[in-house]
């Protein structure tokens, strides 16, 4: 006994050593743990939002679009995020209600707030296009046109975001960024698939043709073989380092609404009675129609009746698609032409070439007449026989086959159906041989086909990218302070065993 306590006070320091090494160890531990969660801790999105409200003839749509803050090849790859659709008419139709305009788009740019983080807000571009419905507004009111803009502009620029404007963009520009959303969500740009493993890079830089359809215009654009010999139809874009020159021309008055009232109005020159029978709608259906309604447009401007019918007239489907393609022919002028080859009304147009995609319009009259989702390619014979039927069809058969469809938009589908092919085969020349290169599509994966997309794609050309988010530590720095850190520990544990276990075996020894 007197022996182990001669050893206690001779080796007093001992207590000391082992509480500095087990505090040394445990901090060491601490460190290691902490260090490898805050470096391996998942980085935050660094991403950047885009808005884009699409004003149409018919409704309002806006876009919300994401890309990775580091951008590749000065263009973001861009991801639609969400969409919310404006709750009322296109903003056209606010011309003796100007403030309405604005006050209808309030609703989704809310919800654009809540959306698009916080931190994002003041940095986030939005801005408005504005298509053929207020390209013939603009014809038609210039005071009422400016107006309404002025609307949009007030509300836009009264959000959180960074308002870059609201205007009435070309026929050209919406054709051109519609061809260039279709071939960046196929994947045809090369964009990089690294931010989001969608796509695998093309082996080739084939690209697809587009053909867009609204209710005042259409657009066709396509990249030919050859040179584009009208400087006005040839547009340039340079899109992850590669370079395109484009034919694109949108045709205003061409989109299915107005058509309408060119072919209706085109018949009522004929006309000096109060009735109309018109082959593009079903038989049985009757409905009456103001000439208001027919001539308050610009497109039917020059084709008023000036006899006769005063207030407007009685119009009765007999259902004939064939008659009713040779009424809508009669809008085309296929007479002239001074350049090598034309579409319509003398404009020029090269010989097509590739691919297309058909949206928009195209796709919604399609799909509702079953030409889209065949399990083989629907010829165009096949496509004429199919729409002779559904022409056919009385209209008491349809409002019993489809009950939820708007009676407007059913009894219309005979006229658009006929008109669609029409165009596509009499207007752009796609023939029998050639029907099949087309494809009606509503969506590419997640994000809709239209112009929006393309338009912030070119956006974010002129943003400046970020820096990547990274760890705290670099890999190397980060791998060297874990090995010094666990060399230490290791050296305090061998220090331990030094100490500790020596002096405990002498003691044993001793004590013996």
């Amino acid at each position: 006994m007197d022996t182990k306590r001669d050893m206690k006070q001779k080796n007093p320091w001992h207590r000391h050593i082992i509480v500095i090494i087990a505090f040394l160890f445990v901090v060491g531990i601490i460190v290691l743990v902490t260090t490898a969660v805050v470096q391996n801790k998942p980085l935050p999105k660094n991403n950047k939002y885009g808005i884009v409200l699409d004003a149409g003839s018919s409704h309002t749509s806006l876009y919300i679009y994401e890309w990775p803050a580091e951008k590749q090849n000065d263009t973001g790859v861009v991801q639609q995020l969400h969409v919310c659709h404006v709750t009322g008419p296109g903003i056209s139709s606010y011309a003796m209600d100007p403030e309405g305009a604005g006050r209808s788009l309030q609703d989704c740019m809310n919800e654009a707030k809540r959306i698009v983080p916080k931190r994002r807000h003041e940095e986030t571009p939005v801005s408005l296009g504005a298509t053929a419905g207020m390209r013939l507004l603009k014809l038609q009111n210039p005071e009422g046109s400016d107006k309404v803009l002025s609307s949009v502009k007030k509300t836009l620029s009264s959000f959180p975001f960074e308002f870059l404007g609201a205007r009435i963009i070309t026929g050209q520009d919406e054709g051109a960024y519609g061809w260039v959303t279709v071939n960046y969500l196929m994947g045809n740009f090369k964009q990089g698939s690294g931010w989001l493993n969608l796509w695998p890079k093309p082996e080739t830089t084939e690209t697809l043709g587009a053909l867009d359809l609204g209710g005042a215009s259409t657009q066709i654009t396509f990249v030919p073989k050859g040179e584009i010999e009208s400087l006005e139809s040839s547009i340039y874009f340079q899109l992850y380092g590669n370079k395109y020159n484009v034919y694109t021309h949108s045709f205003l008055c061409y989109g299915k609404d107005q058509a309408l009232k060119i072919t209706l109005a085109k018949q009522l020159q004929a006309h000096v009675s109060g009735s109309l029978e018109d082959p593009c709608f079903n038989p049985g259906f009757i409905k009456e129609v103001s000439l208001q309604s027919i001539y308050s447009s610009p497109c039917t401007a020059g084709e008023r009746n000036t006899t006769g019918i005063q207030a407007g007239f009685n119009l009765t489907g007999t259902g004939n698609a064939q008659q009713c393609r040779e009424n809508i022919k009669q809008i085309f002028n296929l007479t002239h032409c001074q350049s090598s080859n034309c579409s319509f009304n003398g404009v020029y147009q090269p010989q097509l070439h590739g691919n297309f995609r058909a949206f928009s319009a195209y796709y919604f009259v399609m799909a509702f007449l079953n030409l889209t989702t065949s399990e083989r390619p629907v010829t165009l014979v096949e496509a004429k026989e199919k729409i002779k039927e559904f022409c056919s069809t009385s209209w008491q058969t349809l409002k019993e086959d489809f009950p939820k469809v708007k009676e407007k938009y059913l009894s219309e589908y005979c006229f658009s159906g006929t008109y669609i092919l029409t165009l596509l085969e009499t207007g752009y020349k796609f023939s029998p041989e050639n029907w099949n290169t087309i494809s009606f599509i509503k969506k590419i994966g997640d994000s809709d086909a239209g112009w929006t997309l393309g338009y912030m794609l070119n956006l974010t050309n002129m943003i400046p990218s970020e820096a990547p988010c990274s760890p705290p530590l670099p890999q190397a720095g980060y791998i060297s302070l874990m090995v010094i850190f666990s060399l230490l520990l290791m050296g305090l544990l061998v220090t331990g065993w030094l100490c500790f276990g020596k002096n405990t075996c002498t003691s044993q020894k001793e004590v013996v």
